[in-house]
């Protein structure tokens, strides 16, 4: 950690968070850190807000797989992502300085809008009609035909995304130590002409998803990737692999992922 010294605040704009990043900066210059405002430049990149602020914090960096990423909660409650309290930021900075943290690695998904460049995301990919119909989409599994779904939708999650929106539609909590991501259907149709797995089901890193949609159904599907929605029209193949990036975070020893979890939901 020692030659990591340059820190990249990520937060909204506001008075208040103006404030909060200004002790932040200036506790951080006590123990030798340097603050830059070219994320380019950091390689530790503090999100300061909640889990929605972290992911938009990798998107906007660019996930950079050579940076740590940290997470500071300013709601009151640790998160997924948040490991560390704004109200106790000092034991962060002390913890870094003397080596008592672990990096923990997240899997990220590559995903493909027909003949376009690979996008990234690091909790789930969201296929959703945005009128009040369902559509129709055909899911390969590695080239070879595995279902046709009609219905709402499907979530694609990576292992920390699983607690995310997959966990909401009954898809299964993954650890994160896991290559793996899964495949959740959103309210499916399954009668004398379509049939589906009807269960979230879990594919290794070696795979590849392919989501072709019917083009005789709504042209305008919601893609979101994260807590962020594309605006792409007339999408009619989208591609799913697990990405060679991983996202490197920072924990206290004492906070596993199924810590994290156990607080969470139980």
């Amino acid at each position: 950690m020692n030659d990591r010294r340059n820190i990249y605040f990520f937060h909204v704009q506001n008075d208040e968070m103006t404030q909060h990043v200004k002790r932040l900066a200036e506790l951080a210059k006590q123990y030798s850190f340097e603050i830059v405002e070219d994320f380019s430049k950091a390689n530790i990149i503090v999100s300061i807000g909640d889990d929605g602020t972290f992911l938009q914090a990798v998107r906007k960096t660019g996930f950079q797989d050579d940076c740590l990423y940290a997470g500071i909660s300013t709601t009151g409650n640790l998160n997924m992502y948040c490991d560390f309290h704004m109200e106790d930021v000092n034991s962060m900075i002390v913890a870094m300085t003397n080596e008592q943290i672990e990096v923990r690695k997240y899997p990220v998904i590559d995903i493909q809008l027909d003949d376009q460049p690979f996008f990234h995301s690091l909790n789930e990919l969201s296929i959703r009609t945005s009128v009040i119909k369902t559509f129709i989409m055909d899911i390969f599994i590695d080239q070879i035909h595995f279902e046709t779904l009609r219905g709402d939708g499907i979530v694609v999650a990576t292992p920390t995304g699983s607690t995310a929106y997959n966990k909401s539609v009954n898809g299964a909590v993954v650890d994160p130590l896991l290559p793996c991501f899964q495949v959740s259907e959103l309210a499916s149709i399954n009668n004398n002409t379509y049939r589906t797995l009807g269960s979230s089901f879990i594919l290794s890193g070696e795979r590849t998803l392919a989501v072709h949609l019917a083009q005789n159904g709504p042209s305008y599907p919601i893609i979101g990737l994260d807590n962020e929605a594309l605006s792409i029209r007339n999408v009619e193949k989208i591609k799913v692999r697990l990405s060679k990036k991983v996202i490197k975070t920072v924990k206290l020893k004492n906070n596993s992922y199924w810590e994290k979890v156990k607080r969470t939901f139980l």
